[in-house]
């Protein structure tokens, strides 16, 4: 027990009781629609090495994002060999109406938990770490210093991994994302997730443009790293406003893009408004080339860390990275 830090509630109401927003029985009156399009089928997460992976993950007390955000790919991911490590507890202090992670009041902070997560990428060997967390508002740094921590360990024992860490935006607390930085992952991740009209009612506790200086510090702060974000559409937003959106994060330095259809995980849950179609999908990532994105993927079942390591090797800064990779192999 002596790794387990007591959490401290500073901010009145909001993490102590935090309001549904977003999810609420307002929601229920809208069925969640079963009849789904033919390209949103999905195969099931089953087979040995899903298996193996998942006693892993169990063993050492460890959390998926695929599993606790219902993702689609998880199947073929899983079934790959890889899996986004979700840090700091399986309770999000937030309650974004498309996410289908827990909301409620943390547990203790685990500072063990780096540890075990280095333990398992070097026992996975993988040659790409995705990691990210739930929101821990009710933590000083929002969690930054158990961020650095992790990328310490896993190079630790995979020196020859690339790691790419999905973070939140930190209450806005600049010093705290300047601790993930400092760290030097080859690529910073921080979604956007919607259109600005959309964040009262998707995403109730964040705001538009901190979330775009998350992504402009980035670039300001490590210029050298690959610096990525992720939209979903089918809650209502336009097509222009879609394409707005995608000028402001790539005006910010971004050079990756993720685009994908949101997906109702409960009944609880924002209601779908449309199935964009895979044609649609090709259509923006031409347009997100267009742009001048290194790249962007873009598809229906397309999820913040799907590819991930397609991500890694068809960016711009491929070589750049590779390069970075041998250094620390060689140290």
């Amino acid at each position: 027990m002596s790794d387990l830090v007591p959490i401290r509630l500073e901010l009145p109401g909001e993490v102590e009781r935090p309001r549904s927003r977003g999810r609420g029985d307002a929601n229920r009156v809208v069925p969640i629609d079963r009849a789904r399009p033919e390209w949103l089928k999905v195969r099931l997460p089953m087979g040995p090495q899903v298996e193996e992976l998942r006693r892993l993950m169990r063993s050492k007390s460890l959390h998926t994002v695929c599993e606790e955000a219902h993702c689609p790919n998880m199947g073929e991911c899983w079934g790959a060999g890889t899996a986004t490590f979700m840090i700091l507890g399986d309770t999000c202090t937030r309650s974004c109406g498309f996410c289908a992670v827990k909301t409620g009041r943390p547990n203790e902070l685990d500072t063990a938990e780096p540890a075990r997560v280095g333990e398992a990428v070097a026992r996975m060997g993988l040659g790409h770490a995705v990691v990210t967390s739930v929101n821990r508002d009710e933590l000083a740094d929002g969690g930054a210093s158990i961020f650095a921590a992790t990328i310490r360990e896993i190079r630790r024992r995979s020196p020859g991994t690339t790691i790419e860490v999905l973070i939140p935006d930190f209450r806005g607390d600049l010093a705290a994302l300047d601790v993930v930085l400092g760290e030097r992952p080859e690529i910073m991740d921080h979604n956007v997730e919607t259109v600005p009209r959309l964040y009262a009612r998707v995403r109730p506790q964040a705001v538009y443009e901190r979330s775009l200086e998350v992504l402009r510090r980035t670039k300001e702060r490590a210029p050298d790293l690959v610096c990525k974000s992720g939209i979903m559409v089918g809650l209502g937003e336009t097509r222009d406003e879609v394409r707005a959106t995608m000028r402001d994060i790539r005006a910010q330095g971004t050079g990756i893009l993720t685009i994908g259809q949101y997906l109702r995980p409960t009944p609880a849950h924002l209601p779908i408004e449309r199935y964009w179609t895979p044609a649609e999908f090709e259509e923006l990532r031409a347009e997100g080339m267009a742009m001048g994105y290194d790249h962007v993927e873009s598809g229906p079942l397309v999820r913040s860390s799907y590819h991930a390591e397609r991500h890694v090797r068809d960016s711009g800064d491929r070589a750049r990275i590779r390069l970075r990779r041998s250094e620390r192999v060689q140290i």
